[in-house]
């Protein structure tokens, strides 16, 4: 991701209030944020031209935050005794940041040294049983004692006792909402705890309570900071597999423990094992495959590289009426729109970055993307 101000590197206070005012903004997400950046030069460039990228997607308006809204936001981290990391500077997690479409900017609180340490994510049933939190909680204790950090989401059951059994070595808590709306409300107290002792981050705006279609994405950073993700128990229809189908599509190894056929919170564990997943029946296990890989950036599709917007003319609006053609509400690659329209890829990054701001284009993994259907 070229928009980074380079590895080590820092945002200075002006950067970086203008980067969160740029991912704050409606319809911008870390895609476009990329493209903005890379079309425009900066963030603060990029927000002057938004307005004008809507109206040529088909949008009439778009929202983007007031600086008092994000002076307020600011003030909330403060107030936290929070940061705002931004990709590329030096506790950006580095897993994460070759991740398929990471965050810009983190707002974290914590051990800050705890991101550059080799993680493991641990996630796993809520409704778990008092066997797989032992074993959970077991489990991270050793890696920790190997060296490891333990990464999870805060949820009741096996995240919790991931986390309570990482607490003394160090572990992580990625956050569905903002960093001031743990949840659930029952684990406030481990919340507190890891934020004194480990790291508690979140990629959502200060004051957002976390919605059900907020949780994937709360996955995505689990995953994308580990080296590999171990589910303890699953049914068959849980968050812990969408975390694990994360992981994999990241080139991040997936291990499972084993369970009874009786038990429906083993079903997920055992499905995952039949489909390839490490077996696992202790945590030698996870250190014995994790431990070549340290250091090592991980082995999945490479990143998509950020589109040159400065090789072709702008699109004119015939462009732009080939490329809506050619898009529908089934997910397409744009490869596929570029030898199908004949445009050059410069020009249709930019109607796709239009459609993206207007609020009209959905993107799916693998690079695809499509016309949200209700667009106008």
């Amino acid at each position: 991701m070229s928009t980074a101000a380079g590895k080590g590197r820092r945002l200075d206070d002006r950067q970086r209030r203008a980067w969160l005012r740029l991912i704050r903004t409606e319809n911008v997400g870390p895609v476009s944020f990329r493209d903005l950046i890379n079309r425009f030069g900066s963030a603060e460039a990029a927000l002057e031209a938004l307005p004008e990228l809507a109206r040529k997607g088909g949008a009439r308006r778009i929202r983007i935050p007031s600086p008092s809204e994000i002076d307020a936001e600011q003030e909330a981290a403060e107030r936290m005794g929070a940061w705002f990391v931004a990709i590329g500077e030096p506790h950006y997690p580095a897993l994460l940041a070759r991740a398929d479409h990471p965050p810009p900017l983190l707002a974290v609180k914590g051990r800050l040294e705890l991101l550059s340490e080799p993680a493991v994510a641990m996630v796993g049933a809520r409704n778990a049983s008092l066997a797989g939190v032992k074993l959970a909680q077991r489990m991270a204790m050793e890696l920790g004692r190997e060296g490891y950090v333990v990464v999870s989401g805060l949820a009741r059951g096996i995240d919790a006792a991931a986390h309570q059994g990482g607490l003394e070595s160090g572990t992580v808590a990625a956050l569905a909402g903002g960093l001031d709306k743990p949840y659930p409300p029952e684990n406030d107290a481990l919340f507190a705890e890891i934020a004194e002792r480990g790291v508690v981050l979140s990629e959502m705006p200060f004051g957002w309570t976390p919605r059900a279609k907020d949780f994937p994405r709360r996955n995505r950073l689990v995953a994308g900071m580990s080296y590999g993700l171990l589910v303890v128990e699953a049914a068959n229809r849980s968050g812990s597999l969408i975390s694990a189908q994360l992981a994999n599509e990241m080139g991040r190894l997936v291990f499972a423990i084993p369970g009874s056929p009786l038990d429906p919170r083993a079903a997920g564990t055992n499905k995952l094992l039949k489909q390839g997943a490490i077996l696992v029946t202790g945590t030698g296990d996870i250190i014995e495959a994790v431990a070549p890989l340290i250091g090592r950036l991980p082995t999945g599709r490479e990143l998509d590289e950020p589109a040159d917007f400065s090789s072709a003319p702008p699109p004119d609006d015939d462009a732009r009426a080939l490329v809506l053609t050619a898009l529908g509400p089934t997910p397409v690659g744009v490869d596929e729109i570029i030898r199908h329209t004949g445009l050059h890829p410069a020009q249709v990054a930019l109607v796709l970055l239009e459609l993206d701001i207007a609020g009209r284009l959905e993107r799916h993994s693998g690079g695809t993307v499509s016309l949200l259907i209700d667009s106008p």
